[in-house]
C-alpha cells in the first residue's frame, strides 16, 4: 500500500466516527499508546514553533521510516501520533513528497486554533526533511 492509499484508509477509519469532536476525541486516545523513550526527549527533536513542548523522534528501519513522538498536551500527542502513525514504514521519496490531508478531510481544520495547525505544520517540516536526510544519507543501490 503506497502512502496515498494508506492516508486514505486513515482518514476512512476516522470519518466512521460522524461526529468531528468524537472523531477529535479518538485520536487523543490513539496518543496514549504511543510512548517515546525518554533518552529522545531531547533539544535536537523538540518540534520548533510549537505552543506546548513535542518531541519527535525519527529512524531508518531496513529502509522504511519509523516515527515516535511525544508532546506535553495530551491534544497535540494524539494529533502528533496520527502523523507518525501516517509516514512511519513508508517510503523515503514519498514521505518527503506526500502532505498530510487529514486535517481537511476529518473536519480538523475548523476545530483546530490557527497556533496549533501552525504546530502541526512544523512537525509536517520537521518529518520531510528527516526523510530528506534520510534519502541523502542513505542513497538507493
Amino acid at each position: 500500500m503506497n502512502l496515498d492509499e494508506k492516508q486514505q484508509s486513515l482518514i476512512d477509519d476516522l470519518n466512521i466516527i460522524h461526529d468531528p469532536h468524537e472523531r477529535l476525541n479518538a485520536i487523543v486516545s490513539r496518543g496514549h499508546a504511543l510512548k517515546l523513550d525518554d533518552a529522545h526527549k531531547i533539544e535536537a527533536n523538540l518540534v520548533p514553533g510549537c505552543v506546548s513542548r513535542v518531541w519527535l523522534h525519527g529512524e531508518l528501519v531496513d529502509g522504511r521510516t519509523r516515527f515516535v513522538c511525544d508532546a506535553e498536551s495530551p491534544m497535540v500527542k494524539g494529533l502528533a501520533t496520527l502523523l507518525c502513525e501516517l509516514y512511519s514504514d513508508a517510503d523515503l521519496a514519498e514521505v518527503a513528497a506526500v502532505e498530510p490531508r487529514v486535517w481537511d478531510a476529518c473536519g480538523f481544520t475548523k476545530m483546530l486554533s490557527p497556533t496549533r495547525l501552525n504546530g502541526l505544520g512544523n512537525m509536517r517540516l520537521k518529518i520531510r526533511d528527516m526523510a530528506k536526510q534520510f534519502i541523502t544519507s542513505h542513497p538507493s543501490p
